[in-house]
């Protein structure tokens, strides 16, 4: 993508009154004002909160938010210029139930108030192979911490990818830690009783994998209390 590209993204996403970019002082040196406020203040009804975490294009928040009308996605990515379709699409179709933030996923816990969330989505996260990068993997223990942190205690994580790499290292680390599973499948798109959530629903690159005959991955699973 061409930098003049971006920077029109930029400003546009600016005008978008689903698009909240706060900056990292705005989250992390005092109580940012939407924290623990997004259903009263944003989305103005009581329905189930539930983010999609490293969002890329925003298709899964989208298709997720025509698909459940009656609950409130919110996809958070830093890279602004990514889910701008999402949020133009979401405007576009009129999903008042789509929101999309701009921040670091380690900075969640100072964008949502304690048990504001019912549930999580990891779809297709950057499985950070080598070992030096373990703690950039958003299934390990510390992000685990923070996810529980702003789950509702019933809250689920969902995590879809295609990487059988980082579909085994988060099942033995939640096997490991006394996590609990309900559900996990290595092949969702080859074995029944896949949740139809998990393959109606395809990103760009989801289908780029599948015409390569690549596995999607999937596991639903609860965070115990630390």
């Amino acid at each position: 993508m061409g930098s003049k590209n971006k920077l029109r993204r930029f400003r546009e996403n600016e005008t978008f009154a689903n698009v909240f970019q706060p900056s990292r002082p705005d989250l992390v040196d005092g109580e940012y004002k939407m924290k623990g406020q997004w259903n009263k203040t944003f989305f103005k009804n009581d329905n189930p909160l539930i983010l999609e975490l490293g969002c890329g294009k925003g298709e899964y928040t989208v298709g997720l938010a025509k698909r459940y009308p009656n609950k409130n996605f919110i996809g958070i990515d830093i890279k602004g210029a990514r889910f701008w379709r999402g949020a133009k699409t979401a405007i576009e179709e009129n999903l008042p139930n789509a929101a999309f933030l701009r921040t670091q996923i380690e900075l969640v816990e100072y964008a949502f108030a304690k048990n504001e969330i019912d549930e999580i989505w990891i779809t297709f996260p950057d499985p950070q192979i080598k070992y030096k990068r373990t703690k950039h993997r958003m299934t390990n223990t510390a992000f685990l911490k923070r996810y529980k942190t702003i789950l509702k205690p019933d809250g689920v994580v969902n995590l879809k990818t295609d990487s059988e790499f980082m579909h085994g290292y988060t099942l033995g680390l939640l096997h490991g830690e006394g996590h609990e599973v309900l559900y996990a499948n290595h092949d969702v798109y080859r074995q029944e009783g896949s949740p139809e959530e998990v393959t109606g629903i395809q990103t760009f690159y989801e289908s780029q994998y599948l015409e390569k005959n690549k596995p999607i991955t999937y596991i639903r699973f609860k965070i115990k209390d630390f």
